[in-house]
């Protein structure tokens, strides 16, 4: 069922799609300052390949980092690419979002080489660029296509770079699956038009 009512402006979904990206930042900062002040206790939270207990990880290492130039790294294209789904929907970002990491850290807990661990957002930020360019792709609407063609101008040659297992100390296998998870995501919640009068958060 939809919620009827007053649509939303450019205005209020550029607001409400800055807000939420900016507490998501905020709260990966503030778990990484805790993680720090703790001597990294949050690093275990990361994915160790086929442990069992590890399975219950698979969410939180999304949301910690192996220090503050690991996060910072990450926080440019979470912001941007975040902003730019949950420009569409609020409800479709956190729906996408949810896939790509469940999907991503199952992947990571399933292939990764044994003895380490992974943790970070570039799972998901691959994720998120995935599903961008797969949903401009599938519109076919001059606004997603030019999105998709912008990202992979200012982002495609890093994101190819992220995929190369010849980079030391990165799990190209987190890129690579989150990459896939967001395709198949652009199948899964491919967007559908939005009835007069309806509100989409």
């Amino acid at each position: 069922m939809r919620e009827t009512g007053p649509t939303w402006s450019r205005t209020d979904r550029a607001r409400a799609a800055a807000l939420l990206m900016a507490g998501w930042v905020a709260l990966l900062w503030l778990l990484e300052a805790v993680d720090a002040l703790s001597g990294h206790a949050l690093d275990t939270f990361g994915i160790v390949p086929r442990v069992p207990a590890e399975l219950l990880d698979v969410v939180p290492a999304a949301f910690v980092h192996f220090g503050f130039g690991h996060l910072a790294a990450n926080t440019v294209p979470l912001l941007v690419l975040g902003f730019l789904t949950a420009l569409g929907s609020l409800r479709r970002f956190l729906a996408v979002a949810a896939f790509v990491i469940v999907a991503d850290g199952l992947g990571v807990w399933l292939i990764s080489p044994s003895g380490t661990n992974t943790a970070g957002a570039s799972g998901l930020i691959f994720g998120l660029f995935g599903y961008l360019v797969a949903t401009g792709l599938l519109l076919r609407r001059p606004l997603p296509l030019a999105v998709a063609v912008l990202i992979t101008a200012v982002w495609g040659g890093s994101f190819l770079l992220g995929l190369s297992p010849a980079q030391s100390g990165v799990s190209w296998q987190a890129h690579l699956l989150g990459l896939a998870a967001g395709v198949a995501a652009a199948f899964v919640f491919r967007g559908r038009p939005v009835r007069a009068g309806a509100r989409t958060v």
